[in-house]
């Protein structure tokens, strides 16, 4: 039974920020990461070859691993302290991640955080080159355009590592960390956390390949498991009265189109937000994850739900470019239940697909008509995702879902010419998975003492570079409070 100063559940970007800055501040003597995953030099997924998913295991290598699920999409870092704002402009963070470092943290002390994470991104080899900041007269007549549709454009400069890049610059993280004794465990999952009497006391593990059983102590654990963690913080939230409120869960499509459609888009921006709340309902639709000349790819994750999301690499190009159109799906009392909700609707689509992704034309959606293989085999866009199954997405998805996704694309046809071509694919299930949100104090501190939550998972960030932050945030934090 080992004790350690500090055990960190997940190895994503802000476990692996959090430990770095820990090096730096010479506070990093006796901590402990924790991932279901492997190394990076072992993250390879083997659907490049056999062109369908081979349900590695013990984990999913896209999903899990040093570095988290985000970083082996397509590697963007959005450089929100970059952007240019009027005198007193609060930075943009996107999602979420406003609510608690806003209430905390100034401008002035998030633009020197972003800073030095970015900073440290570079020192590790990513790309010097900005996207979305030579074009700005170009990008303010896209953000008029889209206003006259009710629709918010959102640009700020962009860094992108690319998928296999990214694998590099990681790569060369987890050395240093190596290199300065931070003890890492692999494949191996936190099946429960030790508290007693309102207080942290360690976690319970079990090993994925020999299922051997450990207890490690420690009065300090930092929750950082992702979106990918967010049924087990959930689950772990009930179980030990961890004080949250009711989150949300993000349902929506992998949309594959032309380059030549978004030659402008990708050009100007790499990767433009666009945001509308649509008639009828008023739910926010948004654009995420962007690949110009990228490929639509399949991840696993727990319970075996077989998810949609899309990769863009430096030296690799296909003639598509693919984007998530994402609805936003909050709910209130009785039903706190957002992750049971969303994991339904890809339990179906997953079913309907025979386990698979599935595929679906938008002239077909619109004619009320499923799309079969000839179809695609005569489509001019062809899919990228070679493994994915033709049918009817609108059997899983549902209604006011689907309208929403139905109308914001027709009204981004406006903005974008081709946006709604009848050949363009829509893949589904996407869909972005949030523990109901951790209520934390400025210290990201829960209501069990020495118990923090940092990351994507439990709703503090979304993206490669907030998450960062956060664990930067979470060293300087307990820089003061480890002896």
């Amino acid at each position: 039974m080992k004790t350690y100063d500090l055990i960190v559940v997940g190895m994503g970007p802000s476990s692996i920020f959090l430990a770095y800055e820990l090096i730096k501040l010479n506070k990093h003597k006796n901590i402990l990461l924790i991932d279901q995953g492997k190394s990076v030099e072992k993250r390879i997924c083997p659907i490049a070859k056999t062109g369908k998913c081979m349900n590695c295991l013990p984990k999913c290598n896209i999903t899990c691993g040093f570095s988290g699920a985000g970083a082996f999409s397509d590697g963007k870092l959005n450089s929100y302290h970059l952007t240019k704002r009027d005198k007193g402009e609060d930075i943009y963070l996107g999602g979420n991640d406003g609510s608690y470092i806003r209430e905390y943290y100034s401008n002035k002390e998030i633009e020197e955080i972003l800073t030095y994470t970015d900073n440290i991104y570079l020192e590790f080899g990513a790309d010097t080159k900005l996207y979305g900041v030579d074009y700005i007269n170009e990008i303010n007549e896209y953000k008029r355009r889209a206003k006259k549709e009710n629709i918010d454009l959102v640009s700020y400069p962009i860094r992108h590592l690319g998928t296999e890049k990214a694998h590099i610059l990681y790569g060369k993280i987890e050395k240093y960390l190596k290199e300065n004794n931070i003890n890492m465990l692999f494949e191996t999952e936190v099946k429960d956390i030790i508290v007693e009497n309102n207080k942290i006391k360690g976690v319970k593990v079990v090993n994925l390949n020999s299922k051997e059983e450990s207890t490690f102590n420690s009065n300090n654990v930092v929750l950082a498991v992702g979106r990918k963690g967010a049924r087990f913080l959930s689950d772990l939230c009930k179980k030990h009265k961890i004080e949250t409120k009711i989150g949300s869960v993000d349902i929506g499509i992998r949309y594959e189109l032309s380059n030549d459609v978004m030659k402008d888009i990708n050009k100007y921006m790499y990767e433009g937000k666009f945001i509308q709340r649509p008639y009828p309902y008023g739910d926010k639709v948004r654009t995420f994850c962007q690949n110009p000349s990228g490929y639509v790819s399949s991840e696993v994750y727990d319970n075996g739900l077989t998810l949609v999301n899309g990769h863009s690499y430096k030296d690799k190009k296909s003639d598509n470019t693919n984007l998530a159109i994402l609805v936003s799906h909050h709910f209130s009392t009785p039903f706190d239940k957002p992750i049971e909700y969303g994991e339904n609707i890809a339990t179906n689509v997953n079913r309907l697909g025979g386990n698979a992704i599935m595929v679906q034309r938008l002239g077909d959606i619109f004619r009320g008509r499923r799309t079969w293989n000839k179809d695609l085999e005569n489509n001019k866009v062809k899919p990228t995702l070679k493994s994915a199954v033709p049918g009817d997405i609108t059997f899983a998805i549902g209604y006011r879902t689907m309208t929403d996704i139905l109308q914001f694309i027709k009204s981004m046809d406006k903005v974008v010419e081709g946006f709604a071509n009848p050949e363009n694919l829509l893949y589904a299930p996407e869909i972005k998975f949030y523990s109901n949100v951790v209520v934390l104090n400025k210290d990201f501190e829960t209501n069990i003492k020495g118990l923090y939550s940092i990351g994507d998972g439990g709703g503090l960030t979304t993206g490669l570079m907030m998450s960062s932050a956060s664990g930067i945030m979470m060293a300087r934090i307990l820089d003061k409070k480890m002896k």
